[in-house]
């Protein structure tokens, strides 16, 4: 529990200095340039090195696949709903796709320890692993729409490397293709840039947010969709799937994660409202820390069923 706490403090600290860092440097830092640093160069690091740091296992395969799943099940209730909602394009592209983009890795890993012990790993990063294509598929289309045609849209989703370098590293891992340790260190560096950038951004980000310029009804409508009709929908679902109990309650607890980081940084990629995405992730995560004790219950009900 004390490891766990003293990553998520960790996290906060990155988010701090970028807070800083936009405090003090004002236009000249340019957070655009860090997002293009970041999706373009440092997260197919990330992407490549996560995806050989463990060999994949099939026999955990069902979880991830029942992450996706219910991933798609939530997005077309949320496209549906969002037409009644919201006139403007990019306000359904994010009521959409954010309040779905859960933080899987950075949180989500380290609490199911906190929860279920280390056997809960295996878990965990397989549903991250298919939480990385939800991610850069269906994540980057929408927020694509936000400004962009279908076709561009779909062409956004081809440009990432990021996709590319994920399944390099799957048919690497499949073909136990072994990676020389001098090039994973040099990976392994990319990759934990990346995770410091992409908090410094949303640190960044978070400083020009003004609380009287956003949208209180986009706000409140990720929230209810994130913390009620996502777990509502999760929890259904889950508990009359075909697998075993422990998984069960792993995969309901990955589907509850605050929204993700990785939302801040498409927005601002796609200019999709980038203040109104940081603020949800923000209050997402806040909110999260109180409202986890009250689906604890939830947990225990899956792992007795």
């Amino acid at each position: 529990m004390i490891q766990t706490a003293i990553s998520l403090l960790s996290v906060y600290v990155f988010i701090l200095i970028g807070y800083l860092a936009k405090l003090f440097f004002k236009d000249k830092l340019h957070q655009k340039s860090l997002v293009l640093v970041s999706v373009y160069i440092l997260q197919p690091f990330l992407a490549f090195w996560g995806l050989l740091k463990k060999d994949l296992d099939f026999d955990l395969l069902s979880t991830p696949l029942f992450f996706i799943l219910i991933s798609l099940t939530a997005i077309f209730f949320n496209f549906l709903i969002s037409k009644k909602l919201f006139a403007d394009t990019k306000d359904r592209s994010i009521f959409t796709i954010a309040g779905v983009i859960g933080n899987t890795g950075n949180l989500g890993i380290p609490l199911g320890i906190a929860i279920f012990g280390e056997e809960s790993i295996p878990y965990t990063t397989m549903i991250n692993l298919a939480n990385v294509f939800v991610v850069y598929t269906l994540g980057v289309y929408f927020y694509s729409r936000g400004s962009f045609d279908v076709k561009k849209s779909l062409l956004n989703i081809i440009k990432l490397p990021i996709l590319w370098f994920a399944i390099l590293a799957i048919v690497f891992n499949l073909a136990k293709i072994e990676i020389h340790p001098a090039f994973m260190r040099t990976l392994e560096m990319g990759a934990y840039a990346s995770i410091v950038v992409q908090l410094m951004i949303f640190g960044i980000y978070l400083y020009s947010v003004k609380i009287k310029e956003l949208n209180i009804k986009l706000q409140i409508s990720i929230n209810v969709v994130k913390f009620i009709m996502l777990p509502i929908l999760s929890f259904f679902i889950i508990k009359y799937l075909p697998i075993e109990s422990f998984s069960k309650a792993v995969l309901f607890m990955e589907c509850i994660m605050p929204l993700a980081v990785t939302n801040v940084n498409l927005s601002a990629l796609y200019e999709c409202k980038p203040k109104e995405v940081t603020a949800a992730v923000f209050s997402t995560s806040l909110i999260f820390l109180g409202l986890i004790f009250l689906y604890l219950p939830l947990i225990n009900i899956l792992i007795k069923s």
